[in-house]
């Protein structure tokens, strides 16, 4: 598993795939235009940063976790074990986990709003976001050395988020409006 940890690092991540994820936005933009490539290159950056917070170790390397101390499910305690507070926010886990997912929904809808088969691609979308969140959570429970845990109410609460982003999108296609965006 990824052998270093901590905030220094999720950061450098992040800031790192923006970069890179501009460069192919520019590829992009030669094909489709800077306003769509720029909304597609934030869309995939949002995933990969809600890949680094929840992937890479909170707190520094991770240590070894004994087979006996593993979890072997997911919690199912709807709104446990999740602390009351978050490492690099204040306020609570659950927030954090829904607002993490807002910028995806919002630009799932920005992106896709180019296109008449939007009104499909949406809800399919969601749908994505919502499987994505539940990959995570697995990849939590395989990897314990990461010193996170899998948690049903994560999923919900990524769910509810990106469903939040996508009636934010909603709200701004009228400002937006993708749809008139040419090359």
């Amino acid at each position: 598993m990824f052998p270093v940890g901590g905030v220094g690092v999720m950061l450098l991540l992040i800031a790192v795939s923006g970069l890179v994820l501009a460069g192919v936005a520019s590829l992009v933009a030669r094909w489709s235009g800077w306003p769509w490539a720029v909304l597609l290159g934030l869309l995939i950056w949002s995933l990969v940063v809600i890949a680094v917070l929840t992937l890479i170790p909170a707190n520094g390397a991770p240590g070894i976790v004994p087979a006996e101390g593993r979890l072997d499910s997911c919690s199912w305690d709807i709104g446990g074990p999740a602390p009351d507070g978050f490492w690099i926010f204040p306020g609570g886990q659950r927030l954090l986990n829904a607002v993490v997912f807002v910028p995806s929904g919002a630009l799932l809808v920005l992106t896709a709003a180019r296109w008449r088969w939007a009104w499909v691609a949406v809800p399919v979308g969601l749908a994505v976001l919502a499987a994505y969140s539940t990959l995570i959570e697995l990849t939590q429970l395989a990897a314990a050395r990461i010193d996170r845990a899998c948690d049903v109410t994560d999923i919900i609460d990524n769910v509810t988020g990106a469903a939040v982003g996508v009636l934010a999108g909603l709200v701004l296609l009228p400002v937006v409006r993708p749809w008139r965006w040419s090359r």
